[in-house]
């Protein structure tokens, strides 16, 4: 694995390796895929504007999200079904992103359930979706809590899921022999566990739900200054500026172009998070100057995980970090936080 070098070595790897129904439940994305490919294309419309002559020698990438120290700007997204990318699926996972000193976020969809993530140690966060049936996100949200998870994130942007012809094509489903852990079986295509998720999710849930949790609520899958100052006004604590990775509505913008407009509408009242098309350090410090506290990365280190498990995630991991650092150096800020808009600006 050393003669990979960056995030894109190991999706080509991933792609030579993975089942191709898994590939493409991994790397695919809705309708076209429009959004799917904008949300990486969009980085290379935004430049950054270094300052230069600046003491970058005790030059840092730590920070603290949510009130968590964090070694790096970049924390582990929600991925969901990992054990079918790796045997050791989401717990692996866990362990580089204990290594690598950042939050491993665990999808309500996992492979693995919170006890065994939280038997790994390290910061951690639970992804929610919420059920039909509510008994089963009361108990997931207790579970987060017992199994010492510090923050929430409510995915909103999923009231039914998006048209994924990949997944059509290869018949893509999860198998027998591996366990969703909310669900408490496998056998499952996509679409009938997406069947059992809410449809009628509201603004009044969020709140109903950031005040019952007991933990602090993200909601992610803001687009819109609209939506970002009513996550504002119904208790959730940060927001992650998100499209689902281009999986649910093809067409919508790429997350870093609408991360401004919702920073704007935040103004500070809570963190913004963003995640969507992260493939190098460079793309991150972008997100820092558009305002971004930290960004969310899904497809990278589960790219690694598929190459490697464990090991091939903390790789790209350390990858990212050591690529953020550089980019701080060489733009001129000593931490993420001395990281702002005049770093950046949009390409002619």
């Amino acid at each position: 694995m050393t003669e990979l070098l960056n995030v894109w070595d190991y999706e080509r790897l991933a792609a030579e390796r993975l089942e191709p129904g898994a590939h493409g439940y991994y790397a695919g994305g809705a309708g076209d895929e429009l959004t799917l490919r904008d949300n990486v294309e969009a980085y290379r419309r935004w430049l950054l504007r270094p300052r230069l002559l600046v003491d970058v020698d005790g030059c840092t990438t730590a920070t603290t999200v949510l009130g968590q120290e964090v070694a790096m700007p970049l924390l582990v997204a929600p991925v969901a079904f990992q054990r079918v990318a790796h045997p050791d699926g989401e717990v692996a996972m866990a362990r580089a992103a204990r290594a690598a000193g950042t939050v491993m976020c665990l999808s309500t969809l996992a492979t693995s359930s919170p006890a065994e993530v939280a038997e790994v140690g390290g910061p951690r966060w639970f992804q929610l979706y919420v059920f039909r049936d509510e008994g089963v996100t009361r108990e997931l949200i207790a579970q987060a809590r017992d199994g010492g998870f510090t923050a929430l994130v409510l995915t909103i942007d999923a009231p039914v899921r998006g048209n994924r012809e990949r997944d059509a094509r290869t018949a893509f489903t999860i198998p027998p022999d591996v366990r969703i852990a909310s669900i408490g079986r496998g056998g499952l295509t996509p679409e009938r566990v997406f069947q059992m998720i809410s449809a009628s999710l509201t603004w009044h849930d969020v709140e109903r739900i950031a005040g019952e949790a007991g933990l602090p609520l993200l909601v992610k899958g803001v687009l819109t200054a609209e939506d970002a100052r009513l996550a504002c006004e119904h208790g959730a604590a940060g927001i992650v500026v998100s499209n689902h990775g281009g999986r649910q509505l093809d067409g919508v913008a790429a997350t870093i172009d609408v991360l401004p407009e919702v920073v704007d509408a935040a103004e500070g009242r809570v963190e913004v998070l963003v995640d969507g098309g992260i493939r190098r350090g460079a793309d991150v410090v972008k997100a820092l100057a558009l305002g971004a506290r930290a960004v969310l990365a899904g497809r990278a280190p589960l790219w690694g995980l598929a190459v490697g498990g464990e090991d091939g995630a903390r790789r790209v991991l350390e990858l990212l970090r050591s690529e953020i650092l550089n980019a701080l150096q060489l733009v001129g800020a000593v931490s993420p936080a001395g990281v702002g808009r005049s770093h950046v600006g949009r390409k002619p």
